[in-house]
Order: structure tokens, then C-alpha cells, then sequence
């Protein structure tokens, strides 16, 4: 406890007694009695031969209980193991190699480190550090391709995480890092540690081709990720209609059914090879393991196909579709028997664009927005 703080009052004998209070504040000084601890208490790290001076090997880490002045900042120092300079250990206490070091010279280090905390008199601690020399890097890294595909209203795609590269690498002991090509950095971003790719607001309607790498500090591997941006238009909505799915999550959708079941669903409501099919959102119901699927198809003219026109079409080829996945039911503009149970209704759709549901596997990523259905009776 680092202080008190006291309410006194003094009281006289007198008919009536008279009173008055005072605080007192009462602070506790520190006395630097804890020594520096170490978190784990002793430490083992892995460095790999052929790397550069400089390479940071291990993050010390170290707390103190007493107060501020009497524990931080640290001073750190090798006592033990490093007689010939192979390292070097920074005042925030990162490990570095001094040397570059070859597994045929020798294959571990045992430095005992020292941690001096800031008090009078000083406290000290201490930790052992096993240090493994290993062979370089002997695998290239491997990536699997990713395709992102984002739908978005004209110009309002807020940015967000589209995706995430999956990559590994046979050497047990390999960091891999993730880079993009720089001229692409004012449209997307790559974390260097996770591979996660980050795309900034404002993206055009098109398709972009990112120059993404993958390294183990030895071997640089080309990934293809390929994003592909459709912007839809409110005519769009106006003629979509709902597939619902049974038993299906967002992720096994996109990554085992969608381009299987976009394929057959080509072939049973287009009418011409020119005509278009836009998937506008997938999201899961709530409160249900089903999924929504908003989509609407466009003429090579330009206009859309008619809810009802393609209701027709899905239910005459509704065992066909089941093939691929199973369907529940088929929503169109007229929800009669959903929402409002043996009552008419109508529905009508929008959109919060600002709301984005990212839908990531392996290989494919899919990105939409969040759509809301509101229904009207008519009864």
C-alpha cells in the first residue's frame, strides 16, 4: 500500500462538545528490498547458421515490484559465455548475434545473463540462456493460391482484412515474413507477420493482380492472389432473389460449394451465355445453422431478370441444384407463408455497406456486405 490517508478529529470536554477535523495524508516510501525477476526463469532460443550480424535472437523480458524508481530501466549484462564476442545483448534486452555462426564450429552456447535494477542499492537477478545453433534453411516455403472476391455499393467500400494468406514451411524453426510490391501499397496492405491482406477504402470495381512474397530469410516464394471487385447497383437489389441453404456455415460455402454450385446455377436460370450472375451477399440466418444467398442476374443489355422469372427457373431446377448442395427454400419478393405466415407480404431489401462480413479459407475469400430484409403485410 502506498500511502494512507487519515481523518482526525479532536473533541473537547465542553457542555455541548465542541469539535474540529483534520487530514492527514500519510505516503509510504519504497525500499527497493525485490530483486528483478525474470519471466520464464531461464531461457532457450534457436538461431539458424548464416545469419547476418545483428539478428535478433531473444526478447528478455523482466518485471520489478517496487515502485518506478527503484526498478526500471534495467541494466543488462553477460557474465558467463559469450568470451569470444558472439553476442551482444541492447538495453532493452534483445540478444544479438555478434558473430555469423556455423553449426560445424559449434552447435550451442550457455550465457548466464545478469539484470541490475535502478534502486539504491541495487538489486540484481540472474538467467541462464541455452542458445542451439541449427543447419540454414533447406525448404522453400509453400503457399496455396488465394482468390478474394469483394462486393461492395458504388465507391463506399470502407477497407478492412479481405483475406489471409496460408503458407508453410518444412523447416521447423522458420519465421516466415510476407511482403507486397510497393507500387500496390496505396490500395493494399500485407501484415508481414501473419500474411493477413489488408485492403484500403475506395477500391474501383475491377480485378488486381497483388505481387505478394513469402520468405524464410533464405528463399523467396511468388504467392498469386487475385481480387476480384464488383460494385453493385441498387437495380440490383430491386430483382434479387434468396436461395436459403440447410446446414452449411459461411466458410464451407465459400470453400467447398460456391463455385461448384455458381457453375450449375449458371447453366439453370441464364438464359443467354451474356447474361450475368451477380451473388450480392451470403450471410447465416440467425438463430438457425442455414445461410442466405442474395444473388440477381443481368441481361446483356443491361436490365435484370424479374424475381419471379427466375423463382420459375430455380424451382424447375431445384433437384439439379441439390446435387451440389441442399437447398431449403427459395425467396423471391413475395414472402407469403415466411414472415407473415399464410398472409401476404412483401419484402424489400437493403444493404449497410459499411458493414462487411469476411468469409476466408484457404483459397478463396469472400467479402460482402451485411443485408437486412424488411417485410411488409399486405393482408
Amino acid at each position: 500500500i502506498s500511502g494512507y490517508s487519515l481523518v482526525i478529529q479532536a473533541r473537547d470536554s465542553g457542555t455541548p462538545p465542541l469539535s474540529s477535523s483534520v487530514t492527514v495524508n500519510v505516503d509510504i516510501s519504497d525500499v527497493n528490498d525485490n530483486s528483478p525477476v525474470f519471466t520464464p526463469a531461464n531461457y532457450t532460443a534457436v538461431i539458424q547458421e548464416n545469419k547476418p550480424v545483428g539478428t535478433s535472437i531473444l526478447q528478455l523480458v523482466v518485471t520489478d515490484k517496487d515502485s518506478f524508481h527503484n526498478g526500471p530501466p534495467f541494466t543488462f549484462t553477460i557474465l558467463t559465455g559469450n568470451e569470444e564476442e558472439e553476442f551482444t545483448l541492447d538495453p532493452q534486452g534483445i540478444l544479438r548475434s555478434a558473430v555469423i555462426f556455423k553449426h560445424m564450429v559449434a552447435t550451442e552456447y550457455v550465457l548466464c545473463v545478469q539484470a541490475k535494477d535502478s534502486g539504491k542499492p541495487q538489486q540484481v537477478s540472474h538467467t541462464y540462456i541455452q542458445v542451439r545453433v541449427i543447419e540454414e534453411s533447406i525448404h522453400r516455403p509453400t503457399a496455396i493460391p488465394l482468390e478474394i472476391f469483394i462486393v461492395t455499393m458504388e465507391d463506399d467500400f470502407p477497407g478492412g482484412v479481405i483475406g489471409k494468406i496460408h503458407a508453410t514451411d518444412q523447416d521447423v524453426y522458420d519465421v516466415l515474413t510476407y511482403t507486397l510490391k510497393s507500387e500496390q501499397r496505396s490500395l493494399f496492405k500485407v501484415n508481414s507477420h501473419d500474411g493477413k491482406i489488408i485492403a484500403l477504402g475506395g477500391l474501383d470495381n475491377g480485378k488486381y493482380v497483388l505481387n505478394v512474397s513469402v520468405s524464410d530469410g533464405r528463399f523467396q516464394v511468388p504467392i498469386d492472389v487475385v481480387v476480384h471487385v464488383e460494385q453493385l447497383l441498387q437495380e440490383m437489389l430491386q430483382n434479387a432473389v434468396t436461395i436459403r441453404f440447410e446446414n452449411v456455415s459461411p466458410e464451407d460455402f465459400v470453400g467447398l460449394h460456391m463455385h461448384g454450385f455458381r457453375r450449375t446455377l449458371r447453366n439453370a436460370v441464364l438464359s443467354q451465355k451474356q447474361d450475368s450472375l451477380h451473388i450480392i451477399s451470403i450471410q447465416p440466418v440467425a438463430g438457425s445453422n442455414q445461410l442466405d444467398m442474395l444473388f440477381a442476374v443481368q441481361m446483356h443489355n443491361g436490365g435484370f431478370y424479374k424475381p419471379a422469372y427466375l423463382i420459375q427457373k430455380l424451382t424447375n431446377a431445384r433437384r439439379h441444384l441439390e446435387n451440389v448442395i441442399r437447398i431449403s427454400a427459395i425467396l423471391g419478393k413475395n414472402c407469403s407463408g415466411l414472415d407473415c405466415q399464410e398472409q401476404h407480404c412483401e419484402q424489400s431489401l437493403s444493404i449497410d455497406s459499411h458493414s462487411l462480413m469476411t468469409y476466408s479459407t484457404a483459397r478463396i475469400s469472400f467479402v460482402c456486405p451485411r443485408f437486412y430484409r424488411n417485410v411488409r403485410c399486405m393482408c
